[in-house]
C-alpha cells in the first residue's frame, strides 16, 4: 500500500470512528513499522496508532492493554479500533515522557522510583500473565531467546567484517543455552520487554503507580520478572549512575523479600547479556536494512553493558565465545552503508 493509500485508510478509519473532521498531525515513529498521529477535535485529543499489516498487528497491544488496565495500571484506553487494517485510537497521555522530563531537569530519582514501583505493582498481581481473552501471550522460551541473541551474529558481525563458520554458530547457541538454563525457577510474570524511559510517561493528576503511563508493550511475553527491571536500569539509550541502578534494584528486592538475591543477580546478568546482544543486532539492522542510522550512536554504550554482564559467572560460556569470535577491535559502531 502506498503512503497516499495508507493516509486515505487513516482518514476512513477516523470517519468511521466519528471523527471525520479531526485535525491529524504526525506525532512519532519508532524502530518498527508503526507510526503515531495526534488527532484533535476542539478540546479533545487522542492518538492514532497506525500499524500496517502484515508487518504489524494491533491485537497483542489490545490484549496487553486490557490486562494492564484491569490491574489498575495506566495503559492508554482504546476509543476505537480496526484490527484488520491495523488502526487503534488511543487515549492521549500527552508529551511528558520520562526521557523529555529528564532532559528538562526533572528529578531523576523520583522518576525511576515511580517506574520501579509500577513494576512492583505489576509483579505482585497474580493475574498479570494469566490467559488473555482472544490472545495467547507468548512465552519467553529458549527458542525466542536464541533467535534474539542471534541478531548480533546475523547483523552486527557481517557489518564489521567478521565471518562465522557453522561450527562457531553452533557453539554460540550452546553457550547461550548454558546461561539460559539458570533462569529455571525464577518468578515469571507479564514482561513488557521495552520498559525504559522512552516508553514511560508521568501523568499529572493521577496518584501512586497510576501516575506512570505505560507505552509500547505489544511485544509482551510471559517470562522472568527480572527482565523489565533490568531493561529499565541498563538502558541502551542513556547512561545511568551506578548508585541509581543499585537503588532501583534494592527498592525492588525489598518489595519481594522471599527472592533469592544471588539467583536474582545471576538471572539479571543472563537476561542483560541476552538483551544487549539482541539490541546491538537490532540497532545494526535498523541502519543496514531500514535506513535508520541514528541508533548506531548507542552501540558503544550497549557493548559496555554487554561486556559487564558477560563478566558474571552465569555467563561464563557466552563470555568465552565472545572472547574467541568477537575481537575487541570490532566492538564498536559498525559503518553504515551510504544509502542509509
Amino acid at each position: 500500500m502506498s503512503d497516499a493509500e495508507r493516509a486515505a485508510a487513516r482518514r476512513d478509519f477516523l470517519a468511521r470512528a466519528g471523527w471525520p473532521d479531526a485535525a491529524v498531525t504526525p506525532l512519532a515513529a519508532d524502530a518498527s513499522f508503526r507510526s503515531y498521529h495526534r488527532v484533535r477535535r476542539g478540546a479533545e485529543r487522542w492518538v492514532l496508532m497506525d500499524a500496517p499489516p502484515p508487518r504489524e498487528d494491533v491485537r497483542p497491544f489490545r490484549a496487553v492493554d486490557a490486562r494492564l488496565v484491569d490491574l489498575g495500571l495506566s495503559a492508554p484506553r482504546i476509543l476505537a479500533e480496526d484490527v484488520e487494517r491495523g488502526f487503534l485510537l488511543l487515549e492521549d497521555f500527552g508529551d511528558g515522557t520520562f526521557t523529555r522530563l529528564l532532559a528538562g531537569g526533572e528529578d531523576e530519582t523520583a522518576l525511576y522510583d515511580l517506574a520501579v514501583d509500577a513494576l512492583i505493582a505489576l509483579h505482585r498481581a497474580p493475574a498479570a500473565a494469566a490467559p488473555m481473552p482472544g490472545y495467547d501471550l507468548p512465552a519467553y522460551d529458549t527458542a525466542r531467546y536464541l533467535t534474539e541473541a542471534g541478531l548480533l551474529p546475523d547483523w552486527f558481525l557481517p557489518a564489521v567484517g567478521v565471518e562465522l563458520s557453522g561450527a562457531a554458530r553452533a557453539v554460540h547457541d550452546e553457550a547461550w543455552r548454558q546461561g539460559l538454563a539458570g533462569l529455571s525457577g525464577q518468578p515469571e510474570t507479564l514482561v513488557l520487554r521495552d520498559f525504559h524511559v522512552d516508553n514511560l510517561m508521568r501523568l499529572p493528576g493521577r496518584e501512586g503507580v497510576a501516575a506512570c503511563g505505560l507505552l509500547d508493550f505489544q511485544d509482551a511475553v510471559s517470562g522472568p520478572a527480572a527482565y523489565d527491571l533490568m531493561s529499565l536500569l541498563e538502558d541502551a539509550r542513556r547512561d545511568i549512575a551506578p548508585a541509581l541502578v543499585a537503588r532501583g534494584r534494592a527498592r525492588y528486592l525489598a518489595a519481594f523479600p522471599g527472592l533469592d538475591a544471588a539467583a536474582f543477580d545471576a538471572a539479571w546478568a543472563v537476561l542483560a547479556a541476552q538483551r544487549h546482544a539482541k539490541v546491538i543486532g537490532i540497532f545494526t539492522r535498523l541502519c543496514t536494512r531500514d535506513g535508520k542510522p541514528q541508533y548506531l550512536s548507542h552501540i558503544p554504550r550497549v557493548w559496555r553493558l554487554l561486556e559487564a554482564a558477560l563478566a558474571h559467572p552465569a555467563n561464563a560460556a557466552a563470555a568465552r565465545w565472545f572472547a574467541d569470535h568477537v575481537p575487541a577491535a570490532v566492538r564498536r559502531s559498525p559503518p553504515c552503508p551510504p544509502s542509509a
